[in-house]
């Protein structure tokens, strides 16, 4: 199967089997996104969730976050990866929201990019899930992995991933796409125990119908 075919199947079929993907970190506006997000870097959302509710209660917006101490927003996140920095982080990036940005998050990469804690993945995932803005295609551990499985890509660098991703996929999809390649990653192609007979893509995986060929070559290989 071609690789354009091929992509435009794989979308399909995943839309089918999750109706409902979604962004599974927790907010209510752009801000908590920014804010989550940033703490999700090497860190599950699982985790994050945890820890956001009373994050959030405590400092609602930029302005308040923007004049928090350091020790308490330490305290609050303390139980997530790298809280350290993360806690530096939060305050800059509120800080430069209250000081530039009139305490809205900015929609655009340029802009988000610049803001403390902030890359080009952090601002995919605020563009396209607190304002539908399609600029770009989040690539985490679990689409860059499912993607090099099913042959979209021979890259492992995320951006270059992306780049391979964005010439095969409609803008339109490109936030619904990473979702579903995340739902794929975390319910069926586990990465230390992939579910490939359950999966509904193993017919045209290139991965799955690689391992079904081998023992037969092996066979052949015998005579």
């Amino acid at each position: 199967m071609k690789k354009n075919a091929l992509a435009s199947e794989v979308f399909s079929r995943l839309k089918k089997l999750y109706p409902d993907a979604h962004c599974e970190l927790n907010h209510s506006n752009p801000f908590e996104l920014l804010i989550a997000t940033i703490l999700s870097a090497q860190c599950t959302d699982v985790r994050v969730n945890m820890v956001t509710p009373a994050l959030f209660k405590k400092f609602p917006t930029p302005a308040k976050m923007a004049k928090a101490k350091l020790e308490d927003v330490q305290e609050a996140i303390k139980s997530i990866n790298f809280f350290n920095n993360k806690s530096k982080a939060l305050i800059g990036c509120a800080q430069m929201l209250v000081d530039k940005h009139q305490n809205e998050v900015p929609q655009t990469v340029e802009e988000l990019s610049e803001l403390p804690g902030v890359g080009r993945k952090t601002a995919n995932v605020v563009l396209g899930n607190a304002f539908n803005i399609n600029t770009g295609i989040v690539v985490d551990t679990h689409v860059k992995r499912t993607t090099l499985l099913l042959g979209l890509t021979k890259n492992t660098d995320p951006e270059k991933v992306e780049q391979d991703l964005i010439k095969l996929f409609p803008n339109e999809t490109w936030t619904d796409l990473s979702h579903l390649l995340i739902f794929l990653g975390r319910r069926t192609c586990i990465a230390r125990r992939p579910q490939c007979d359950l999966c509904v893509l193993k017919d045209i995986c290139p991965s799955v119908i690689k391992v079904k060929k081998a023992p037969q070559k092996a066979l052949r290989g015998t005579k």
